[in-house]
């Protein structure tokens, strides 16, 4: 078994990302990053932070939109500002959000050329059709690493553990748009473990630590945990049985250093694409 190292796929991007940013501000653009944090989560302020280093590292400026207790008509109002600013090419509704508020409800308001984590449900509309758009980053890595990894995707038959709108839904599409063949499977599937044994690409996104584990997988398969569940010492753990599941696969992201990385340098990816694009699409 091999690791798949999202530390070192996420280096190679963000080093693309830095290349590309730096020909935009060569030329008069900032490729600008807005984050609207309407939570005082003390994770999600971490993560966010991270973001920020991240970006300005690669010379992608990070706008910090903090609200205070907000409710839904704030957080609409903050989205649509930030759509409206022609400074500003890449926008994140960054969640927890406030009891009784959904992404959905709100990440309409975000415009489909700066919605760069696949807020809108414009952008699952257009994923579904195979059309361009930016998937939630967190899809997109797990499809990143797949690519990077030189697998044969066409005909390949993946099994995506979990049904969300920001990764198991998205990433079944992405699969699904390389000609995959792809079954989703949720709470209610029957005989789980048998169904992910067919699998020789297996997509955890459950968010329950060590969920899957040997029986689940098919010798040799490729195994991509996106989970990242918090363990009482402050560490992480994914939704895979590392140890278990290492004795079968034939590739396995780690948690932490797999998908991770990868999801916060596709943000930036995106930011300076959407840039690029504002060029054609102010």
């Amino acid at each position: 078994m091999s690791d798949i190292d999202g530390r070192a796929v996420a280096k190679e991007i963000r080093a693309e990302v830095s290349a590309a940013a730096a020909k935009l501000r060569e030329n008069g653009t900032v490729p600008t990053l807005a984050v609207v944090v309407p939570t005082d989560d003390e994770g999600t302020a971490w993560y966010v932070r991270s973001i920020k280093k991240a970006a300005e590292k690669e010379g992608v400026d990070c706008r910090i939109e903090q609200l205070d207790e907000p409710g839904k008509g704030e957080i609409i109002a903050k989205l649509q500002e930030l759509s409206a600013d022609p400074d500003v090419h890449g926008i994140i509704c960054q969640t927890p959000l406030p009891e009784g508020v959904t992404l959905a409800e709100v990440g309409w308001y975000i415009s489909p050329f700066k919605d760069i984590d696949g807020a809108n449900s414009e952008g699952l509309g257009r994923l579904a059709q195979g059309r361009r758009t930016w998937a939630p980053a967190t899809a997109a890595a797990v499809l990143e690493l797949l690519k990077r990894e030189d697998l044969t995707l066409s005909g390949a038959r993946a099994v995506v553990v979990g049904r969300s709108t920001v990764v198991g839904k998205p990433a079944a599409l992405l699969l699904l748009n390389e000609s995959a063949t792809v079954t989703v499977c949720h709470s209610k599937t029957k005989d789980l473990a048998g169904v992910c044994r067919e699998a020789d690409i297996l997509v955890a996104a459950v968010g329950r630590a060590g969920m899957i584990g040997a029986d689940f997988v098919k010798p040799g398969a490729t195994v991509i945990d996106v989970g990242t569940n918090p363990t009482e010492d402050g560490g992480l753990v994914g939704d895979v049985d590392y140890a278990a599941v290492s004795e079968i696969a034939g590739r396995l992201t780690p948690v932490p250093g797999g998908v991770g990385p990868v999801t916060t340098a596709l943000l930036l990816r995106h930011t300076v694409e959407a840039a690029e694009l504002s060029k054609t699409h102010p």
